[in-house]
């Protein structure tokens, strides 16, 4: 169903009303993967549209489905992973789904590679890894790989790679964020999320046999005030400009 028909399906009057927004403004949940492409993309958005200001929320996919069960205001929710976006839908909270740019994990170490890491083989060996929690899409989508490498790597990889964790995050920034400042010797995250600090750490590929593809969905936000503009949004995020913008910021396409 085109987005632009589902505004108006959306937009019922059963609904409970919102907190209001601001005049123009058009409120996006996004998971924290997504958060420098949706800035770049911000200002041509906003230059299309006069008149209406985007604001974000990003957060971990998880954290946001519940912010919106909880009754958080929101125009339009862009996920991580279509497991989120479900959970969003059997709450009555998103709309239906449309997939819209795909992801997907590396192994990230430290610029100074303090485990001397070579491949994806060797993360056994390290002593501090940092991955997400499984509630969170990397988190899951980290555990689903560990599980497919058993397969490749041995049968006891998955254990032996999960008895080296020290942290499980919230979200892939933080992940990031601990590798960057040389908190861990090694953790998963996206490769786009991994692009935003080439100059920081050293990216490993994880075989493609062994990886999993990330797809992520974005869909109306039920009690959304503004769903002809959120559905105008979500358009733009398809449309060949935006896609190539996804794919500076190492996205593939959905």
């Amino acid at each position: 169903m085109p987005l632009l028909v589902l505004a108006a399906s959306l937009n019922s009057p059963a609904a409970e009303a919102p907190t209001p927004a601001g005049p123009g403004e058009l409120v996006v949940f996004a998971a924290a993967s997504l958060r420098e492409a949706c800035t770049a993309l911000q200002t041509p958005f906003e230059e299309a549209h006069p008149g209406v200001h985007l604001r974000f929320n990003f957060a971990g996919s998880q954290e946001l489905r519940t912010q919106l069960e909880q009754g958080a205001r929101a125009d339009a929710f862009l996920s991580a992973d279509s497991r989120q976006m479900e959970l969003a839908q059997k709450a009555g909270v998103a709309g239906p789904e449309q997939r819209f740019v795909s992801n997907v994990p590396v192994l990230v170490v430290p610029r100074t590679n303090p485990a001397h890491l070579r491949r994806f083989a060797d993360l056994p060996r390290v002593q501090r890894l940092v991955i997400g929690t499984p509630e969170v899409p990397i988190g899951r989508y980290t555990l689903e790989l560990l599980e497919r490498a058993n397969h490749v790597l041995g049968p006891d990889f998955s254990a032996r790679v999960q008895a080296r964790v020290v942290s499980r995050e919230l979200n892939v920034k933080q992940v990031l964020t601990k590798v960057v400042l040389a908190e861990a010797d090694a953790g998963i995250v996206y490769q786009s999320d991994a692009q935003s600090v080439l100059s920081q750490v050293q990216v490993l590929q994880i075989p493609a046999d062994i990886n999993v593809l990330a797809q992520y969905p974005m869909a109306l936000v039920v009690r959304s005030t503004q769903a002809g503009m959120a559905a105008a949004y979500l358009q733009f995020l398809l449309s060949s400009p935006a896609q190539a913008v996804f794919a500076r910021f190492g996205f593939g396409p959905p």
